[in-house]
């Protein structure tokens, strides 16, 4: 896996060696940010994985970023990933829920969400939910939903900017409703 286009275009990404992750592919990275156009702002890789699509998003001008993921394997592989980015970034093991509450104390917001938990476990609408009552998406932001193609979830109090299916997986950019 690679960075695909910007600052650290061609940089290599280690990856988690497990099934319990899925790295968002080369190709379906490059269709999201086809979808979004320029990145400006703070960056949260929520459920982050390897940190591909944050780090991503650095590349092509984001001005900073956090990545959370539960899994202490995770993290480790975000830290060799990240290793060499001069931007400003957060790296935090925790409960996707914990972390969000955390951030709205600290009072941090985001410009792009990136909201890629395990499929079919119900988890989107949870984190929607939180991102929207807690304030941490920033006015105009933009946040990028990755489910399984079949999976179902609702979005109360968000727009969806553009809906994509590539195989088995489903893209949705949203943003508040109100703020097109």
């Amino acid at each position: 896996m690679r960075i695909i286009s910007g600052k650290y275009k061609s940089k290599k990404l280690a990856v988690l060696k497990s099934n319990d992750t899925r790295p968002t592919t080369d190709k379906v990275r490059e269709n999201i940010f086809n979808i979004l156009g320029p990145i400006d702002g703070s960056v949260l890789d929520l459920f982050a994985g390897s940190g591909a699509l944050g780090i991503e998003a650095l590349s092509r001008g984001g001005t900073d970023a956090m990545f959370i993921d539960g899994a202490k394997d995770a993290v480790g592989i975000i830290r060799r990933n990240t290793t060499d980015i001069e931007e400003p970034i957060e790296i935090f093991r925790n409960d996707y829920r914990r972390a969000l509450r955390a951030m709205s104390r600290r009072g941090r917001q985001f410009d792009l969400i990136f909201l890629d938990p395990p499929y079919h476990k119900g988890m989107v609408e949870v984190a929607l939910e939180l991102i929207d009552s807690l304030g941490i998406l920033a006015r105009d932001g933009r946040i990028v939903v990755e489910t399984h193609k079949d999976e179902a979830y609702g979005t109360p109090g968000y727009a969806s900017l553009k809906e994509a299916v590539y195989g088995t997986i489903r893209i949705n950019v949203l943003t508040k409703e109100g703020e097109l």
